[in-house]
Formats: C-alpha cells, sequence, structure tokens
C-alpha cells in the first residue's frame, strides 16, 4: 500500500518549511551585503555587457533607483502576504507566544524595543512581521513597523518580499517618517542589540548589548514617543555555539572581523531535518515575548547627552523590572539578573 502521511506528519512538514524558508533568505540577503551594494552593481553590469539579458537587468535596476527610497517612506506593506497561513505555521513550529501587560492607546505611536536580538530573531519576525499570532487582535488600532538595516533593501525582488512584511529601513530619516507622516496608532519595533548581540545568544544566556546603545532613546525623545520594553524569554535557546579557544587563531579572527564589519561570525548551530541531527533549523524551543508598559518620553527637539542617559538610565530600568517580574515564569532563577554591556 502507499504510504500516506498523517495530518501531524503533514503539519510538521509544514512549520519546518515556513521556519526554514526564512534563515535561507536571510543568508542570502546577508551573503550580498557582506559584498557591498557594488557587488551588486558590477554583477549586473557584467550581464548587460557581456550576456543577452541586458533588457531584464536594465529593467530591474531601473526599478530599483525608482524604489530606492520606499523602504525610508513607510515600505510597501501587503496585508495578504502578512496573513499567510504558512506564518501561523512559522509560529506553531516553536511555539511562539506575545503577552502584553498594558493595554497600548492607537491615539498615540510607539517605538517598542525588543530584547534579545537571538542569532536570527525568530521571535520577532514572527510575532511583529507577520500576522501569525493575530497581532492586530491583540494590539487592536496598531500598525507595527519592524525596522531593520537599509542593506536587506539592496536586492531586488528580495527587498519586496522583505517589504511586503511591513518592514521598513532602521534609519533615521525613515523613523522620522513613520512617526511624523502615519498618523498615530504606529508602532515602530527596533532590535537595538543588532548583529553584536550574536556573540551571547546561548543557551540560559541573559547577556544584552545596550549600555552604549542609545539611538533610540534620543528618537523617542525628539519625536516625544513613549519607549515600549519587550523581552522575548526563549530566543537565545533556539541555537546552540561553539565557543573557540580565547585567543587562538579562529577566536582572534572573529574579533578581526567584528573590528571591521561589526559582526561577530559566530559558529551556530541547531537542529536538522531529523530530531537528532545538526543543521540551520532552530530548536522547537517555546519562546514567550513579555510587551511591557509604555514609559512615557518629553517631547526634545535636540536633548543633550545627559539628557539622552537619563532616560536611557529610566528605561533600562524599566527593562529591569519587566524581566525581573517574569523570569521565574520561564525557568531562570531568581538570582540571575540581566546583563548589560
Amino acid at each position: 500500500m502507499m504510504f500516506l502521511p498523517s495530518k501531524k506528519d503533514l503539519k510538521t512538514a509544514l512549520e519546518v518549511f515556513a521556519v526554514f524558508q526564512w534563515p535561507l533568505s536571510v543568508f542570502l540577503i546577508e551573503n550580498i551585503w557582506r559584498r557591498k551594494l557594488i557587488t551588486v552593481i558590477f554583477v549586473n553590469l557584467y550581464l548587460v555587457v557581456f550576456t543577452s539579458y541586458w533588457p531584464v537587468t536594465v529593467l530591474i535596476l531601473t526599478w530599483l533607483a525608482y524604489d530606492w527610497k520606499t523602504p525610508e517612506r513607510g515600505g510597501r506593506r501587503v496585508t495578504s502576504v502578512r496573513n499567510w497561513r504558512l506564518w501561523k505555521h512559522y509560529c506553531d513550529y516553536f511555539p511562539l507566544r506575545l503577552l502584553k501587560t498594558h493595554d497600548i492607546s492607537p491615539s498615540y505611536n510607539y517605538i517598542l524595543v525588543c530584547h534579545p536580538h537571538g542569532v536570527l530573531s525568530h521571535s520577532w519576525f514572527g510575532q511583529f512581521a507577520t500576522n501569525g499570532l493575530c497581532f492586530s487582535k491583540i494590539f487592536p488600532g496598531i500598525t507595527p513597523y519592524v525596522l531593520t538595516l537599509g542593506a536587506f533593501f539592496w536586492v531586488p525582488l528580495l527587498r519586496d518580499y522583505v517589504m511586503s512584511s511591513g518592514t521598513c529601513s532602521v534609519s533615521q530619516s525613515s523613523m522620522d517618517f513613520l512617526l511624523t507622516h502615519r498618523g498615530t496608532g504606529n508602532m515602530l519595533i527596533v532590535v537595538v542589540g543588532g548583529l553584536a548581540e550574536c556573540k551571547y545568544s546561548l543557551p540560559g544566556s541573559t547577556t544584552l548589548v545596550l549600555k552604549n546603545r542609545t539611538g533610540f532613546v534620543r528618537m523617542a525623545l525628539r519625536h516625544g514617543v513613549p519607549l515600549i520594553p519587550a523581552y522575548a524569554f526563549g530566543e537565545a535557546d533556539l541555537y546552540s555555539q561553539h565557543i573557540f579557544t580565547p585567543g587562538g587563531l579562529v577566536n582572534r579572527f572573529q574579533k578581526w572581523f567584528q573590528s571591521m564589519v561589526h559582526i561577530y561570525p559566530c559558529a551556530f548551530y541547531g537542529r536538522g531535518f531529523t530530531e537528532n541531527s545538526w543543521g540551520l533549523l532552530p530548536y522547537a524551543q517555546p519562546v514567550t515575548t513579555i510587551v511591557g508598559k509604555p514609559l512615557p518620553l518629553p517631547k526634545i527637539e535636540n536633548p543633550s547627552q545627559e539628557t539622552v542617559a537619563k532616560y536611557h538610565a529610566l528605561y533600562t530600568d524599566a527593562l529591569r523590572k519587566l524581566f525581573d517580574q517574569h523570569k521565574t515564569k520561564f525557568g531562570i532563577s531568581e538570582t540571575q539578573e540581566l546583563v548589560i554591556v
């Protein structure tokens, strides 16, 4: 008899596909990002000069030039893409959960600050760049804009895929536009630890890169918008890392590479397509994001460094309080604290 997979097997396969296609897209974009935009330009020039595909290349580059500023002008959200059934399978894989501690009024704009970054930010993508967890029902009247590196929008076609989820550039001009030209009810999602935080993404780790990350506070003060702390319990547990000998050849290369391009090339791994194998799939570990209470900030168009430091300290205190209030629910001991570097 022909083997017919069960509904459970089909659902598992869909969950794995949904999760796998996301890091695959990220790696493709990162690979091009590391070679910078000039590589993309030279490749297309080669196609124009030495191949018969020049009309397609010219068309793509013309559209790219025309559409270049779109990621800094609110992007190009496609609601039907955000509502794909695929994202429900994505969120079920871990599973992901999104919990709020306070209601968020759509009468204001907000900057939601996410911690930790993790290796590939799986929770932030599933919870805010898709409607897989019914964000619109949890936060009625709120429109999320996930902000990421502008380099993610350098690649034709892939940039449109990224923008369809409501993702925009994290540049200052992009944030200014979203906070002044889109009315109210906008929530800017910023993962402030960035790629520098990947090296601390180890199972059980609670280390955050935050001490010198003050740009989000300055932006919030310039527009007088509240900051909302959010912590994803379990994000750091989705991958393991191989830690090389401190001071060894590979470790020195990692530090040199980080000093050159501000990315720490960590040797991370998760599970493969079978339970006992290893690969690039994250471990199927639950991740719960707790969204805290909005921290109101005054509007100061040109805040001094002292003012920024003051509100950065207030935000850090609010984040620590949020973490301490919920950590024991997720297997973190009462004595373990956030480490801010």
